[in-house]
């Protein structure tokens, strides 16, 4: 057998041995197109709001759990390094070494083990016991006896009345429902099952904030990013504006945190592309030292130009390369604030990165009674589409929706959003009536310009669970038409299929509620030119990696061309490092894949 020589395509960011005889042609860098370096200062305080009903979430603010990260790190973390650390390690290690050697002393040893064990049981059995009796029997014993003085608490003998109760509880007063679960998981010990599903997800964003706690400065958490990829890579970095959540102060504000990245920028110029984050509720917030978004337009439907404010500062003054925004944070990616930016963004080419995933990250405050209705999208009867979801988890998940951008790239979707603006808006995107021949129709409107070539990366893909729901969805109809209508992707408007019959009035409502994200995003790219996504924070998944390689060897070239690499650093911390998700990524995907989505495609969008 001859020798072979080992392949580059096993080390990312090596290019490829040109054929003999040719020049070499270098390769773009790699650029990771979705990371953070925000630190525990610009998070709010009571992330466990929602997820532990009042007031037990304020047991658990995030800022003390950091500042014990901190001083853990800090004292006792660098105790193994000092000189009495080590000579009482050396002093155990004698004693144990002792014991194991000598067998007569390793047998006394174990039974005065034993004997001690038993002892400290019993000791330790009194101690729960007598807290058990005086903090709980004792004190719910005297609080039942003074709410039956008072009229607070009934005996209720009959179990049917019991059952019923129960079952009450459970379906209509979720609060009490979980503060009880709470208690009584507490009570009985079982603490492993104590956090739910989001709960665990919650704790883990702790924990992953302590382990960078260390670390005071945006500058330091870039330094760790850098050491995990080749010297040449770029990275686009995503600011995070948490101070309108609703879940506490944000202790160091936003213009200290987009202060930090410019500084990183001026110290690596080549490499860090960062983004600057908007939120239309901070636009409209009057307490601003310095108006963050102020504009002009020299003519109606003309170009949008920045006037003095924080946005043209970053981006037309520090060369920042995009705008990142959060919509989870509680409000619609067409809020008309954000509409003569937007138009302003697609004049320029200037990219939006937006999250597109569920989290548990997201607004923490109460459900406004104008998110009952969604205000673009109808139903089947052509009322406003109901949003009935109570939680808050359950009902952000209407700001994050892929659809809500079909409403600023379609322009008839459009029109309704530029019609719910001020007058100023309208003029700047040519509102108007439609002459109609008939009084008694009702009046259309139309715009002079739209945004159908805005350029926009839905962070996430949607999330790993909404690509698992499209395999998952063999059955239904909608799923199928990334597969039979490869050049078109989902109809949002229309019907489709093997015998269409024209427009469907309503069928938004059942892509919103019965389609994949997926499915709907991959249909974006398909029919929008500017539109991205990324696969930041589910690259942590290695089942993503066949449906990827499908998705970038699909018949319609499109899509190849428009998948991001991305890693959501260090956020995904919890799961794994960048370094071991680029190797998987490198391993699933050939040469030529992961170049497209890890050098070209980012390149183009940041062009």
């Amino acid at each position: 057998m001859s020798a072979t020589t080992p392949s580059a395509q096993g080390q990312p960011g090596q290019p490829k041995p040109p054929p003999q005889g040719q020049p070499s042609q270098p390769k773009p860098p790699i650029i990771n197109c979705h990371t953070h370096t925000f630190v525990s200062g610009h998070v709010p305080g009571f992330l466990a709001k929602t997820y532990l009903p009042w007031p037990f979430y304020y047991l658990i603010p995030l800022h003390p759990i950091v500042a014990l990260f901190r001083w853990w790190l800090n004292g006792p973390n660098t105790w193994p390094f000092q000189p009495w650390y080590k000579k009482i390690a050396r002093a155990i290690y004698k004693v144990k070494e002792t014991l194991v050697r000598d067998w007569v002393l390793g047998v006394i040893h174990y039974f005065l083990g034993l004997f001690v064990g038993i002892q400290v049981f019993y000791i330790v059995y009194k101690w729960a016991t007598d807290i058990s009796k005086k903090l709980c029997i004792d004190y719910l014993d005297s609080l039942k006896t003074w709410l039956n003085d008072h009229h607070l608490q009934y005996d209720i003998c009959q179990w049917y009345w019991q059952v019923l109760l129960v079952l009450a509880l459970c379906l209509f007063f979720p609060n009490a429902r979980n503060l009880l679960i709470f208690i009584f998981k507490n009570l009985y010990g079982f603490l492993k099952s104590l956090p739910g599903k989001n709960t665990k997800i919650l704790i883990q964003r702790y924990l992953n904030l302590g382990r960078f706690a260390f670390h005071k400065s945006q500058s330091t958490n870039f330094t760790q990013l850098r050491g995990q990829y080749p010297l040449d890579t770029k990275f686009v970095v995503l600011p995070m504006d948490m101070k309108y959540m609703a879940a506490g102060l944000v202790p160091i504000g936003l213009d200290k945190q987009m202060k930090g990245l410019e500084n990183i920028k001026g110290n690596h110029p080549k490499q860090i592309l960062p983004f600057v984050a908007v939120d239309p509720r901070r636009i409209r917030d009057k307490k601003e030292p310095k108006k963050y978004f102020d504009w002009t337009a020299s003519t109606p439907c003309g170009d949008v130009e920045l006037k003095d404010c924080v946005i043209k500062d970053y981006i037309e003054g520090e060369g920042f390369s995009g705008f990142k925004i959060y919509p989870a944070m509680g409000y619609y990616p067409f809020d008309p604030d954000l509409l003569p930016l937007w138009k302003y963004a697609a004049k320029k080419g200037i990219p939006i990165m937006t999250h597109c995933i569920r989290g548990p990250i997201f607004y923490r405050g109460l459900k406004k009674p104008a998110w009952d209705t969604h205000p673009i999208f109808t139903d089947f009867s052509g009322k406003e589409l109901f949003l009935p979801q109570i939680k808050n988890i359950d009902f952000v998940v209407n700001f994050t929706h892929p659809l809500n951008f079909l409403c600023l790239l379609d322009k008839s979707l459009l029109t309704k959003a530029v019609g719910q603006s001020n007058i100023e808006v309208q003029k700047l995107f040519g509102y108007k009536k439609i002459a109609s021949t008939d009084p008694d129709a009702a009046p259309e409107f139309t715009i002079d310009c739209d945004l159908s070539n805005l350029k926009i990366c839905l962070g996430h893909f949607g999330g790993e669970d909404e690509w698992q729901r499209y395999l998952d969805m063999d059955r239904f109809n909608p799923a199928a038409c990334l597969d039979k209508f490869p050049f078109k992707g989902i109809d949002f408007f229309n019907a489709q299929g093997d015998d269409p019959k024209g427009s469907a009035p309503g069928k938004i409502e059942q892509v919103w509620k019965f389609v994949d994200w997926y499915s709907i995003i991959c249909s974006l790219m398909i029919q929008y030119e500017n539109v991205y996504a990324d696969i930041s924070f589910i690259l942590h998944d290695p089942g993503i990696l066949p449906l990827l390689k499908k998705t970038l060897n699909f018949p319609n070239t499109r899509l190849r061309e428009r998948v991001l690499y991305g890693t959501d650093f260090y956020v995904v911390r919890n799961y794994k490092s960048d370094r071991d998700m680029l190797a998987e990524l490198f391993a699933g995907l050939d040469e030529d894949e992961f170049d497209q989505i890890a050098r070209y495609n980012p390149k183009k969008f940041l062009s």
